[in-house]
C-alpha cells in the first residue's frame, strides 16, 4: 500500500525549506565536529574565548560595514521584486549606506587597531588581525547586501548552496592556517571569511544578482534612506549591543572566574548557534517576507500557528535528543577539558527553545518596521541577560549564564507576545475584514 504525504505537509513552503535547510545544517554539523575538535585541541579554553570574542566582532563589523540594512533589503525586495524601478532605488540607496560604512569602518578598525585588540583580546598582540579584518571590510558589507537579496527573494535552494559550499572552503581554510600558525592562524581564517563567502556567492548567484540588480545604473542618491533608517536603529540595538554584550559577558566570567571558564561558555554558545543557524536561515528566508505581506490579525495568527507547528515539534524533539548525550557530545566536539560544560545544556536548551518561540514573533517587529517596539524589547531582552549573569555567576559560578539566558527570554517572550497583540489592537477594526487595506507603518 503507497503511503499519502497530507495536502498540507506536500504544500507547506516552511517544511520544504526546513527538510533542504536540515541537510545543510547536517553536512555543516559534522565538519564542525572535526573542525573545533582540532581547533579546541591547539588553542585551548583560553584561545577559545579569544576566538569567541572575534566572532563577536565580525559579527558588529557585518552591521557597521552595511548601516545595518540586513533586514531593511529582505523586506523591499520581497516587496518590490517585480518592480525595477523601485528595486534600482532601493539598491541605489543601499550602495551609498554600504560605501559610508565601509569607509568608516576601514578607518576605525586599521588607525585604531592596536587600541580594538586591547579592548578585544586584553592584548595589543593582536593589532595585525583587527588590520586583515579593516582590508577585508568591503568584503564584508558586500556579502552581508547580496545575503539580504538571495534572502528577500526567498531563492532558499541557492542560499542552501552558498552556505554549504562557503562553510566548506572556510573549514578548509582554517586547517591550514591553524596548522600552521595555531591561534594566529585560526583569527585570521575567521577574519577573511567573508571574502570566500562573496565569491562563492557570485559563483553560484551571480545570474540571478544581474538581473535583479543593475550595478552600472547604481547612482549615488538615497530614495529609500528614510525606510532603511529604520533597519539601520534596530540593527544597532539586534547585532552590535547583542555581540557587545556576549564580550562584555564573556569578560565577566574571565574576571569573576577565568578565561578557562570564559571559553567553556564560548564553546555552549558554539553548539547552540550551530542548532540555532538552522532557524535563522528560516527567519530571513521565510518569516520575514511572510509577515511583511500580512494586513491583519486574523491572518497573522494562522501563520504564526502554521510556524510554530511546523518549527516548534522539530526543534523541541531535537533538543530532548541532544540532553541525554550531552557528555558524548562535549567529547566530540571538544579536544581539551570542557566536561564543566554538562550542567549548562538543560538551561542553554531549555532558554533557546523560549528564544525560538519569541523570536517567531519578534520578527513582526522587523517585518513591519515597528521601531520602537523592537528597541524597547531588544534592551529589555539584553539588560537582563547581562544583570542576570553577573549576580547568578556569584551564585552559582558559570552555570549561572545560561540560567540568566533562560530567564530573560521566557520575560522577553511575554513582553514581545503583548506588543505584538496590542500593534494589532491599534490598527482600524475593519482591517480583519478588508484584507486588501495596507496596514500603516508604526514605529
Amino acid at each position: 500500500m503507497k503511503l499519502r504525504i497530507p495536502n498540507f505537509l506536500k504544500k507547506n513552503l516552511l517544511l520544504k525549506m526546513t527538510s533542504l535547510n536540515a541537510g545543510v545544517i547536517v553536512i555543516r554539523l559534522i565538519v564542525a565536529v572535526f573542525l573545533n575538535r582540532e581547533i579546541t585541541d591547539v588553542v585551548g579554553k583560553t584561545g577559545y574565548a579569544k576566538i569567541g570574542n572575534l566572532r563577536n566582532l565580525l559579527a558588529q563589523l557585518q552591521s557597521l560595514t552595511s548601516l545595518g540594512v540586513f533586514n531593511g533589503i529582505i523586506k523591499y525586495v520581497s516587496e518590490h521584486k517585480e518592480d525595477k524601478e523601485q528595486l534600482q532605488k532601493l539598491f541605489s540607496t543601499t550602495f551609498v549606506f554600504t560605501l559610508f560604512g565601509s569607509i568608516v569602518t576601514f578607518a576605525g578598525l586599521f588607525f585604531g587597531a592596536e587600541f580594538l585588540s586591547t579592548q578585544y583580546f586584553n592584548s595589543p598582540d593582536y593589532t595585525s588581525i583587527i588590520k586583515v579584518l579593516a582590508v577585508v571590510v568591503p568584503f564584508i558589507s558586500i556579502q552581508r547586501v547580496f545575503n539580504g537579496v538571495v534572502n528577500g527573494l526567498s531563492k532558499y535552494k541557492s542560499f542552501a548552496k552558498i552556505e554549504l559550499f562557503a562553510y566548506l572552503l572556510s573549514a578548509v581554510l582554517m586547517l591550514v592556517l591553524l596548522f600552521q600558525y595555531g591561534l594566529d592562524g585560526a583569527l585570521i581564517a575567521i577574519a577573511i571569511t567573508p571574502a570566500i563567502q562573496v565569491m562563492v556567492m557570485l559563483f553560484v548567484f551571480v545570474k540571478v544578482l544581474r538581473e535583479y540588480v543593475q550595478f552600472s545604473k547604481l547612482q549615488l542618491k538615497i530614495p529609500f534612506a528614510k525606510s532603511l533608517l529604520a533597519f539601520t536603529a534596530m540593527s544597532f540595538f539586534s547585532t552590535l549591543l547583542l555581540n557587545q554584550v556576549e564580550i562584555e559577558v564573556r569578560n565577566m566570567i574571565t574576571d569573576k572566574i577565568n578565561e578557562a571558564e570564559a571559553g567553556v561558555w564560548t564553546g555552549m554558545l558554539f553548539i547552540s548557534k550551530n542548532y540555532m543557524v538552522f532557524s535563522n536561515a528560516l527567519f530571513t528566508l521565510y518569516v520575514i517576507p511572510k509577515f511583511a505581506g500580512i494586513k491583519n490579525k486574523f491572518d497573522f495568527t494562522v501563520e504564526l500557528k502554521s510556524i510554530y507547528k511546523t518549527l516548534l515539534p522539530i526543534f523541541g524533539l531535537g533538543m530532548l535528543a541532544i540532553y541525554p548525550f550531552r557528555n558524548l557530545i562535549i567529547d566530540i566536539l571538544f579536544q581539551d577539558d570542557f566536561s564543566a560544560m554538562a550542567p549548562l545544556f538543560k538551561w542553554q536548551l531549555m532558554g533557546d527553545f523560549v528564544r525560538l518561540g519569541a523570536l517567531v514573533l519578534a520578527h513582526q517587529f522587523v517585518a513591519k518596521k515597528l521601531v520602537r517596539a523592537f528597541i524597547f524589547t531588544e534592551l529589555i531582552s539584553l539588560g537582563l541577560f547581562f544583570i542576570f549573569s553577573y549576580f547568578l555567576v556569584d551564585l552559582y559560578g558559570i552555570e549561572g549564564v545560561p540560567m540568566a539566558h533562560f530567564f530573560r527570554f521566557i520575560i522577553y517572550f511575554v513582553i514581545v507576545f503583548f506588543m505584538v497583540m496590542r500593534y494589532f489592537r491599534k490598527q482600524p477594526k475593519d482591517l480583519d475584514l478588508e484584507q486588501e487595506k495596507p496596514s500603516e507603518d508604526a514605529s
